[in-house]
């Protein structure tokens, strides 16, 4: 398994399944799929494959900028949310850092890459691994702080801070603030996301994706959000003619403005992350953390750790991640993401009879 979800060929080959009969739990994916008249507007415009896109862009930045309550301006694209994180931390170039633990992995390679000495703000389970804000705060400037990357909500954890929340960190600290947006349209964004603060803060940079929400990684589309002048230019003049592709920007002018489609997501995940929950507090010997994304950290008071519970899934062509790679959780810990629903339920009945009753 690599770090971005399962190697569902490799499964297929080992376990002697068909790859279409292997459920991804490890992927994070929206299972819904990308939006139906993105993908109709593609089709209908094929076409355009054969003529190089906007130079500019502006139809493409004018629906993230509609979507995301922010400046057209004040809007970077890249090939998917990891290439902006890696060229922003690039730029600000920190001496001191701070990331949560755990968390993505990047954050911490791309810092090692520039030598930024790191501060791991850790996610203790006793506190339900969520963040004390008054301790984080304090932190950052006790230690000097020069930049906080952190995702929101945060993954494998699930921890998320309130827009007033971060705010009060670009008030409160002198910290350049990275706030990674891969899950945040998975929960209520007028009260999580930080988009909007782009317009008054310039030392914050906010990234997103549409891998996860929107269920289309092979577009590799991604985009930041920063007023930061300085970041801005960076940004420009490191730019090569087309950096986006067709498909990306076609798909971009139409699912960013489907409501409908962005409302069914929504409602979709909340509501089976609710029937999770659940089912889960029914099963002996697993325990539940409270998530804000489409995944779900599960920790195993009793049983056959995660290595061996993803061994004994696999069988069944079911794929969950092993959290013992992640920085402050251990065999312990599995996640999983929110699939349709009969994968679901294959899910949580193999999970119950392997953990119902465990002596």
């Amino acid at each position: 398994m690599n770090s971005h979800g399962a190697n569902v060929f490799e499964i297929a080959k080992k376990e002697g399944i068909k790859i279409e009969d292997i459920r991804d739990f490890s992927s994070n994916i929206n299972p819904l799929g990308p939006s139906k008249k993105a993908l109709e507007s593609l089709k209908d415009n094929l076409n355009l494959l054969s003529t190089y896109p906007d130079v500019d862009y502006l139809d493409l930045r004018e629906a993230i900028s509609t979507y995301a309550s922010c400046k057209r301006e004040n809007i970077v694209l890249g090939l998917g949310s990891t290439e902006i994180l890696r060229d922003t931390i690039y730029y600000f170039a920190p001496k001191t850092a701070m990331i949560l633990s755990p968390c993505y992995s990047e954050y911490e390679r791309e810092l090692r890459k520039i030598s930024s000495h790191i501060f791991e703000y850790n996610l203790e389970e006793k506190n339900d691994f969520k963040i004390n804000l008054d301790q984080l705060i304090n932190t950052i400037n006790e230690k000097n702080i020069d930049f906080l990357i952190f995702a929101n909500p945060n993954n494998p954890t699930g921890t998320i801070l309130k827009k007033s929340e971060v705010e009060r960190v670009l008030r409160e600290t002198e910290a350049k603030v990275l706030v990674d947006e891969t899950y945040i349209e998975f929960t209520d964004m007028e009260t999580y996301s930080s988009s909007g603060l782009t317009k008054s803060y310039d030392n914050l940079v906010v990234v997103r994706g549409t891998s996860k929400f929107f269920a289309l990684p092979g577009v590799r589309l991604g985009y930041g959000l920063t007023s930061n002048e300085g970041l801005l230019k960076f940004f420009k003049d490191k730019e090569v003619l087309w950096q986006i592709n067709s498909v990306a920007e076609i798909c971009g002018k139409v699912m960013f403005s489907d409501e409908a489609y962005i409302k069914k997501v929504y409602d979709f995940i909340r509501s089976r992350r609710e029937n999770f929950y659940k089912e889960l507090a029914g099963i002996e010997n697993l325990r539940a953390y409270e998530s804000f994304g489409n995944f779900i950290l599960v920790k195993i008071l009793k049983g056959p750790n995660a290595s061996k519970l993803r061994e004994k899934l696999m069988k069944k062509g079911l794929v969950v991640r092993n959290c013992e790679t992640f920085k402050n959780l251990n065999e312990s810990y599995f996640r999983f993401c929110i699939l349709d629903d009969d994968a679901n339920e294959r899910l949580i009945e193999n999970l119950r009879e392997i953990y119902q009753e465990v002596k």
